[in-house]
């Protein structure tokens, strides 16, 4: 009967994600979310690098790719808080491993640790290939979402 409830929760975070419309950054970036676990406070989440995205040695720019890697941790914990909380970063370490090229990027965000006020993130950016680009940590700020109209 667990494998239900996680399951339910899994395609309602999906189903949630999936139909609202995207904020204009996450659309530049051609976010789409590939899976998740809830519980586990984990995504899995497509990225489309398109050329103008280009720095001048051919490689993605290394800001875009912390913005792939940075809107994944938050998803994460955004779906682990049952969309009851926002996330702000607070701080962000990225280290740019291989250069990221044009095409499908793929970003794993998870939540470490989900406290009061206070949230640990890690993340991860592979290409098309399965190469990783970028592992990047975070702590974000825990903050209560206002009901629209607030």
């Amino acid at each position: 009967m667990s494998e239900s409830i996680e399951e339910t929760k899994r395609e309602r975070a999906l189903r949630i994600l999936r139909s609202r419309p995207l904020a204009p950054a996450s659309e530049l970036l051609g976010q789409y979310l590939m899976d998740c676990d809830p519980d586990r406070g984990w995504v899995r989440v497509r990225y489309t690098a398109r050329p103008e995205f280009m720095n001048g040695i051919g490689v993605v720019q290394g800001g875009i790719l912390t913005a792939m890697v940075d809107e994944a941790m938050a998803v994460a914990c955004i779906i682990r808080g049952n969309f009851g909380i926002i996330i702000p970063t607070l701080e962000l370490k990225v280290s740019f491993l291989n250069g990221g090229k044009p095409g499908e990027l793929f970003a794993e965000g998870q939540v470490e640790k989900l406290g009061k006020s206070v949230a640990f993130l890690s993340g991860r950016l592979f290409d098309a290939d399965g190469e990783i680009v970028v592992t990047a940590t975070a702590t974000g700020r825990v903050l209560q979402r206002k009901p629209k109209g607030a």
